[in-house]
């Protein structure tokens, strides 16, 4: 059975089905007229989800997207109640972590129950130089990551200023380290790679082999550099995809929409990919994407569907979700895929 969860600007789709290329998934729809940002689930924890809202905090279902439920937690210094990244640890799935706006960092280690303020995000030398354009008097935490080998060590984007990361748990930050972005999107790790990292950013892509230490930054054959969601191939953390477009405006907004799909292998150049069964142009938004552990595997979404690939993004299949027409307008903003 794999479940997909689809964070839409105004309600989570539950998408179930028994494979990637299977007839007959059902969907349902949670958390209606809710301005969702995030959204976090793990294959050791598949009963418990976590959304994050813009106006009203960080919900969690315990069984299965059936219901949902506010976090009943006072998250101190969030003036705007508003939870844009969340993820959960891959060494422990009682561990979550959310990622609010004005930028702090919150830990959980009971599943959600109790949480604690991981403080001194706010205190590094940079932090005044954090903004977010449209609300030029703050900024956020985009995305957040747990190193799979090593649990204490966590790396944060920051919209926009800076890539933070931690070795220790929270109790010392290092910020802007050489060759990093300044507005990191997302950012993925690869299981089976240590030290790996990819950022897509604002200004492009990059990667780093030593946890984020430090960063190069191959840009040869990406065309469209304002690049928002990257992914690894499971079985090979050579094979990477990003989706990107020119700017903000022809990424988010599907009136003036146009987004693209690259692939790099290796040490080649990008490719952007012309595969067929996934729409890219004029009036796509940029794709989100998430994979399970299988290589090869892939899912995408953007304001024309969801979409899987079993092999990295030469083909794409549509999957057959409800999707209506006021979907297309919209710009996703979260994905998670549990494969039970």
């Amino acid at each position: 059975m794999v479940t997909v969860l689809v964070a839409l600007r105004d309600r989570l789709l539950v998408c179930t089905g028994d494979g990637p290329a299977a007839d007959g998934w059902t969907t349902t729809a949670r958390l209606e007229g809710a301005a969702l940002e995030c959204v976090a689930a793990a294959p050791d924890a598949p009963e418990r989800y976590f959304v994050g809202t813009f106006d009203n905090g960080l919900f969690r279902s315990t069984d299965g997207g059936e219901t949902f439920a506010p976090i009943e937690t006072e998250f101190d210094a969030l003036e705007s109640g508003a939870v844009m990244a969340a993820t959960i640890s891959p060494h422990d799935p009682q561990v979550v972590y959310a990622g609010t706006e004005p930028s702090r960092i919150y830990q959980s280690r009971d599943g959600g129950d109790s949480w604690t303020h991981l403080e001194g995000l706010a205190g590094l030398p940079s932090a005044d130089e954090w903004y977010f354009p449209p609300r030029p008097h703050t900024h956020h935490v985009r995305w957040l990551a747990v190193d799979p080998f090593d649990p204490e060590r966590l790396s944060v984007g920051i919209e926009a200023g800076a890539f933070v990361y931690t070795s220790d748990g929270g109790e010392t930050w290092h910020e802007r380290p050489p060759g990093s972005r300044r507005d990191n999107h997302s950012l993925a790790t690869h299981p089976d790679r240590k030290g790996r990292l990819y950022a897509a950013a604002s200004d492009g892509y990059a990667e780093s082999d030593d946890g984020g230490q430090s960063w190069r930054r191959p840009q040869e054959g990406l065309d469209h550099t304002y690049c928002w969601s990257v992914v690894p191939d499971p079985g090979d953390p050579e094979r990477v995809l990003v989706s990107s477009a020119s700017g903000a405006s022809t990424a988010h907004t599907g009136s003036r929409a146009e987004s693209y799909v690259y692939r790099r292998e290796g040490d080649g150049a990008w490719e952007r990919l012309e595969a067929p069964g996934l729409p890219m142009g004029d009036g796509v938004v940029r794709a989100v994407f998430d994979t399970t552990d299988e290589a090869g595997v892939v899912y995408a979404v953007t304001n024309r569907g969801l979409f899987v690939s079993e092999d990295f993004g030469s083909r794409w299949e549509r999957l057959d979700i409800d999707w209506d027409e006021s979907l297309e307008t919209q710009a996703p903003r979260g994905l998670a895929v549990l494969d039970t």
